[in-house]
């Protein structure tokens, strides 16, 4: 059975009442990963990885109605959904969001729709609850473990394929998804989104990966080389961490996306990698149900809370830093941490270098 605590499935369900009220309406279609998720406190809602839910839910003001296939419903029940989740079952062949839509007390009205209040969803997940919050660093930290240990035994006539498979079979036994899978050896470190290949590592390397686990997706990157690195590659790392550190400290309770996005490509200038680098990668922003929720822009307007996750990921030519992070009372916590991989402090808190074998 799913991890859901009552109490929070409680604060949720006031959350989407709160938006309900505002809205001035009776009910609510939740029919994405992200959405579902979050409301059901870690439910898995999809058979495929890259296809659509096999649910759909209605929240209206005497319940909550999830609406699955007939073939998916009995064990839905059974594994998958917390105490109090009606459900419904539909044949194989219907059309989950029009039979959702029309269960329920308020069914002879139209329900929101998510995209109408899009901003306003995102805000009720941004505050993680005490029992995601734990969760949550625990993926972190085994995620990090598992690329700890991966890595450690790569070599340079390792291939990329069998890097990742590597990272997926360890992924999968800690009961997660691997969303993500990233490698580029020497030969192909220009490229920010190195779906693997056949390519030997060679000298220096990065590998990725997004992982899912009752809802919520850690984000880590992290790099090995078999030299000692040349002094551009020395200086880039210490630079990008550089950057890093500035978009930390603009993670504050209070502040606004889009001017968190004017200080990322500030820092890019600041600390010599141009003023246009921003434009070659996005720059990560908000984590938790969705690998980035949303992805942080110019037009993007939320503001930070305590105890929001963050994936910041800025990088450079042949650099990259990323980490899975909540914003504490204390300030940063960095959650997909490994104490076995080696660090250095930048800005009074511990960062990742490269692995060196």
């Amino acid at each position: 059975m799913p991890p859901a605590s009552p109490a929070d499935r409680d604060v949720k369900r006031r959350r989407v009442l709160d938006i309900l009220d505002a809205k001035g309406r009776d009910s609510l279609l939740l029919t994405t990963h992200t959405a579902l998720t979050w409301y059901l406190d870690g439910s898995r809602v999809h058979v495929s990885l890259a296809g659509d839910p096999i649910a759909a839910m209605l929240v209206d003001r005497d319940g909550d109605h999830l609406v699955t296939f007939n073939n998916e419903a009995g064990r839905m029940a059974a594994e998958e959904l917390p105490a109090g989740v009606s459900v419904h079952p539909l044949p194989w062949y219907g059309n989950l969001h029009e039979a959702a839509a029309a269960v329920g007390s308020s069914s002879n009205s139209a329900p929101l729709a998510e995209a109408e209040i899009a901003a306003e969803l995102r805000a009720a997940r941004q505050q993680l609850l005490p029992g995601e919050s734990a969760r949550y660093a625990h993926l972190s930290a085994e995620l990090a473990g598992i690329m700890t240990d991966v890595l450690a035994t790569a070599r340079p006539d390792t291939t990329e394929f069998e890097l990742v498979s590597a990272l997926a079979r360890r992924v999968v036994a800690a009961g997660a998804e691997p969303l993500v899978l990233l490698c580029n050896g020497h030969s192909r470190g220009t490229f920010r989104h190195p779906l693997a290949t056949h390519s030997p590592l060679g000298r220096r390397a990065m590998a990725v990966v997004c992982a899912r686990r009752d809802g919520l997706v850690a984000n880590i990157t992290r790099w090995v080389r078999f030299d000692a690195g040349t002094p551009e590659e020395l200086d880039a790392e210490a630079r990008i961490a550089a950057v890093e550190a500035d978009i930390f400290d603009a993670t504050v309770p209070g502040a606004r996306l889009d001017r968190i996005f004017a200080e990322i490509k500030a820092a890019y200038a600041r600390h010599g990698f141009g003023a246009d680098q921003w434009e070659h990668h996005h720059q990560g922003g908000p984590a938790g149900y969705a690998g980035r929720d949303p992805r942080v822009t110019a037009a993007v307007t939320d503001t930070v809370v305590l105890n929001q996750p963050f994936t910041w990921n800025p990088s450079g030519p042949g650099v990259k830093i990323e980490d899975t992070i909540q914003l504490t009372e204390s300030g940063i916590t960095v959650l997909t941490v490994d104490g076995r991989w080696p660090a250095t402090t930048v800005n009074g808190l511990k960062r990742p270098q490269t692995l060196q074998l």
